[in-house]
Protein backbone atom coordinates (compact mmCIF):
# COMPACT_ATOMS: atom_id res chain seq x y z
CA UNK A 1 0.00 0.00 0.00
CA UNK A 2 2.78 2.43 0.86
CA UNK A 3 4.58 1.71 -2.39
CA UNK A 4 1.45 2.43 -4.43
CA UNK A 5 1.04 5.80 -2.73
CA UNK A 6 4.70 6.56 -3.31
CA UNK A 7 4.37 5.73 -7.00
CA UNK A 8 1.30 8.00 -7.27
CA UNK A 9 3.20 10.92 -5.78
CA UNK A 10 6.34 10.39 -7.90
CA UNK A 11 4.26 10.53 -11.10
CA UNK A 12 3.05 14.08 -10.30
CA UNK A 13 4.59 17.14 -11.91
CA UNK A 14 3.76 20.65 -10.77
CA UNK A 15 4.50 23.55 -13.06
CA UNK A 16 5.21 27.06 -11.80
CA UNK A 17 3.27 29.51 -13.93
CA UNK A 18 4.07 33.23 -14.10
CA UNK A 19 6.75 32.85 -11.38
CA UNK A 20 3.96 32.18 -8.84
CA UNK A 21 5.84 29.80 -6.55
CA UNK A 22 3.34 30.26 -3.69
CA UNK A 23 0.48 28.93 -5.79
CA UNK A 24 2.59 25.95 -6.89
CA UNK A 25 3.43 25.22 -3.23
CA UNK A 26 -0.27 25.35 -2.32
CA UNK A 27 -1.05 22.88 -5.10
CA UNK A 28 1.76 20.60 -3.94
CA UNK A 29 0.57 20.76 -0.32
CA UNK A 30 -2.97 19.98 -1.44
CA UNK A 31 -1.80 16.91 -3.36
CA UNK A 32 0.37 15.73 -0.45
CA UNK A 33 -2.43 16.11 2.09
CA UNK A 34 -5.00 14.49 -0.21
CA UNK A 35 -2.83 11.40 -0.65
CA UNK A 36 -2.04 11.38 3.12
CA UNK A 37 1.70 11.71 2.55
CA UNK A 38 1.95 14.17 5.46
CA UNK A 39 0.03 11.83 7.77
CA UNK A 40 2.21 8.90 6.80
CA UNK A 41 5.32 10.98 7.46
CA UNK A 42 4.05 12.11 10.86
CA UNK A 43 3.18 8.56 11.85
CA UNK A 44 6.58 7.16 10.89
CA UNK A 45 8.64 10.04 12.28
CA UNK A 46 8.62 8.46 15.74
CA UNK A 47 8.24 4.89 16.91
CA UNK A 48 4.65 3.92 17.58
CA UNK A 49 4.01 1.10 20.01
CA UNK A 50 2.05 -1.86 18.63
CA UNK A 51 -0.80 -1.16 21.07
CA UNK A 52 -0.98 2.43 19.83
CA UNK A 53 -0.99 1.20 16.23
CA UNK A 54 -3.90 -1.14 16.98
CA UNK A 55 -5.81 1.61 18.80
CA UNK A 56 -5.25 4.08 15.94
CA UNK A 57 -6.32 1.58 13.27
CA UNK A 58 -9.41 0.58 15.25
CA UNK A 59 -10.30 4.25 15.74
CA UNK A 60 -9.87 5.00 12.03
CA UNK A 61 -12.02 1.98 11.14
CA UNK A 62 -14.78 3.00 13.55
CA UNK A 63 -14.64 6.59 12.32
CA UNK A 64 -14.96 5.47 8.69
CA UNK A 65 -17.94 3.22 9.52
CA UNK A 66 -19.61 6.03 11.50
CA UNK A 67 -19.06 8.59 8.71
CA UNK A 68 -20.41 6.19 6.10
CA UNK A 69 -23.49 5.49 8.23
CA UNK A 70 -24.11 9.19 8.84
CA UNK A 71 -23.72 9.99 5.13
CA UNK A 72 -26.29 7.31 4.33
CA UNK A 73 -28.71 8.70 6.95
CA UNK A 74 -28.28 12.27 5.68
CA UNK A 75 -28.90 11.20 2.09
CA UNK A 76 -31.99 9.31 3.26
CA UNK A 77 -33.36 12.35 5.07
CA UNK A 78 -32.60 14.75 2.22
CA UNK A 79 -34.06 12.61 -0.55
CA UNK A 80 -36.73 14.03 -2.84
CA UNK A 81 -40.22 12.76 -3.73
CA UNK A 82 -41.05 11.52 -0.24
CA UNK A 83 -44.60 10.50 0.61
CA UNK A 84 -46.22 13.03 2.94
CA UNK A 85 -46.27 11.39 6.40
CA UNK A 86 -49.35 13.41 7.44
CA UNK A 87 -51.70 13.66 4.43
CA UNK A 88 -54.36 16.32 4.71
CA UNK A 89 -52.64 18.18 7.56
CA UNK A 90 -51.68 21.67 6.48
Amino acid sequence: MGLARHAQFISRTIFVQNNDVDKACRVLNHILSKEDIFGQYRRTRYYEKPTQVRRRINFETCKAIYNEDMDRKIKFLLRKNRVDPFPGAS
